[in-house]
């Protein structure tokens, strides 16, 4: 099974669309998993028509209307991988066995909030954050990741670097 790993998208304020690799992507995997920041139900729904599955939470830019669609921690199970998702872990100090304490049901856990793409281990839980397609921060450039589940393992997460997108109109 296919997974895309997205956050943090934005949408109008950093740019007035998703990047065409991203959506090309979409279309192309099993599920999609938002980890918030939408910030415009049309994000939502314009996933939600393209992902064959989508699981998302909502973030601490989101709205009321976002609110009310998507809940503030999620859970699936995936090719036998136990996920947990939500948007904002704390610090990066001590992130490791914070997120193992308040998650310790999950095998991954795909956060956002930093814009940082982020991959690290506490013990059994491995720790996502695929950065934002759309607005890069300090990074060199702006990101999601894909990887693979299957008979309750993990395989080939990939960080997939996007041009910087122009600024909205």
């Amino acid at each position: 099974m296919r997974l895309l790993l997205t956050s943090d998208t934005h949408l109008p304020t950093r740019t007035s669309s998703l990047p065409d690799a991203l959506m090309a992507a979409v279309e192309s995997v099993d599920t999609v998993i938002h980890a918030g920041d939408w910030i415009d139900e049309a994000a939502l729904d314009l996933l939600l028509s393209r992902s064959r599955r989508l699981i998302g939470v909502y973030g601490n830019n989101d709205g009321p209307g976002l609110r009310r669609r998507l809940p503030e921690v999620a859970f699936a199970e995936l090719g036998g991988v136990r996920f947990g998702v939500v948007h904002e872990t704390g610090a990066a100090a001590g992130r490791e066995r914070r997120c193992a304490a308040r998650f310790p049901e999950a095998d991954v856990l795909v956060f956002g909030h930093s814009h940082i793409p982020w991959d690290s281990t506490a013990g059994k839980l491995r720790l996502l954050n695929p950065g934002s397609p759309t607005d890069r921060r300090r990074q060199p450039f702006c990101s999601f990741m894909t990887l693979t589940v299957a008979d309750g393992r993990v395989y080939d997460v990939t960080l997939h670097p996007l041009h910087p997108l122009p600024p909205r109109h």
